[in-house]
């Protein structure tokens, strides 16, 4: 018999332990039985898995740490992590699947992470990716999963990290991460991926000014797609302009100088080249031993943002917080005082009162 029943103390309390107890079970046998399935493969567990992830719930967040820390531990080959930018109309989600499809005859198994940008109002997403890469969604060997950023900067799922690794630990050696697009805070990508590859359109001219010098600074390869028919001249001169300003910027890795490469998602131009360019990338990488320490850099980055989310979540949580807050963004929107000043005085309360 349950010792708070014994000692007369009632039922409610023996039924609260009795119920945590369970849970706590119900959560563990979770949390094995999606380990055991993404060991194996199963996609289902990995779908589940991710929306684990991806869930703000308290109670899922502690399941999904738990998740990540046991898949992480399945020895797997390292995988080829590749980040895909490009403004929109470039044709990212077309060459993705071209590209994938190419990647999966060759043998390899291929996970597409697509992250699609929330509405600032309603947190919607409309998570179209599945709809355009139907045959790439529908192959057995590949795994594309739209996710909203409920937005996050540069376009990035904030537990976009943890569902690559939960793809790697199902055995998929390829994992491409397709972002929202070509913006100030884009940058994000590139720590929590291997090689970064701009996708820019022929008769870009104009299009290199709306690029980000940040951005093509961090580009490993840019890859000038729809570069066929009628639009092939178009597309060599637009490789000569983006060579010629690759050269007045400083290249991120000391055994790698960034390529451009002429390509078609529709026709399939060129795509084998682009991917051989892609596997040259990581044989350099890895010679040069600039691969084990990229890794190492991915998690000290990803680790202190997490730090940050964590601290912004409490914050928020914090009712001593919200008091002084909501009295002194008054103070800020009639500009009596600096946002600034508001803003310590907020995390000084915070931190007295955690």
């Amino acid at each position: 018999m349950c010792a708070f029943v014994a000692s007369g103390r009632g039922l409610t309390p023996c039924i609260e332990f009795c119920m945590g107890q369970t849970r706590h079970s119900s959560s563990l046998r979770t949390v094995e039985a999606l380990v055991a399935g993404i060991r194996q493969g199963d996609r289902a567990s990995l779908a589940r898995g991710i929306t684990l992830v991806e869930s703000t719930r308290s109670d899922h967040q502690q399941e999904a740490r738990k998740l990540v820390s046991e898949c992480i531990k399945i020895p797997r080959p390292r995988s080829l992590r590749i980040g895909l930018t490009g403004t929109p109309g470039v044709g990212k989600s077309t060459f993705i699947e071209s590209l994938g499809m190419r990647l999966l005859q060759k043998g390899h198994r291929v996970s597409v992470l697509a992250v699609d940008p929330s509405s600032t109002r309603s947190g919607g997403s409309i998570l179209g990716d599945k709809t355009r890469m139907q045959e790439l969604s529908a192959a057995s060997n590949a795994y594309v999963r739209p996710s909203p950023n409920r937005g996050s900067l540069g376009g990035v799922a904030r537990n976009t990290l943890d569902s690559i690794i939960l793809t790697e630990a199902c055995g998929f050696d390829v994992c491409l991460v397709e972002t929202v697009g070509v913006g100030q805070s884009e940058t994000m990508v590139s720590d929590m991926v291997d090689m970064f590859v701009l996708l820019m359109q022929p008769g870009s001219g104009d299009e290199l000014q709306g690029v980000k010098r940040g951005i093509m600074e961090l580009a490993d390869l840019v890859v000038v797609n729809k570069a066929d028919g009628a639009m092939e001249l178009a597309a060599k001169l637009t490789r000569s302009e983006i060579v010629n300003a690759l050269h007045l910027m400083i290249p991120r890795r000391e055994s790698w100088s960034p390529k451009v490469v002429r390509a078609s998602a529709a026709t399939g131009y060129n795509l084998d080249r682009v991917w051989s360019t892609v596997l040259h990338y990581f044989d350099k990488l890895e010679k040069s031993g600039e691969w084990d320490a990229l890794r190492a850099d991915q998690r000290r980055k990803w680790m202190w943002r997490e730090v940050s989310h964590l601290l912004l979540a409490r914050l928020d949580r914090n009712p001593a917080s919200h008091k002084i807050a909501q009295l002194l963004e008054a103070d800020v929107l009639n500009g009596s005082i600096p946002a600034g000043v508001a803003a310590e005085q907020i995390v000084s309360k915070f931190l007295s009162n955690p």
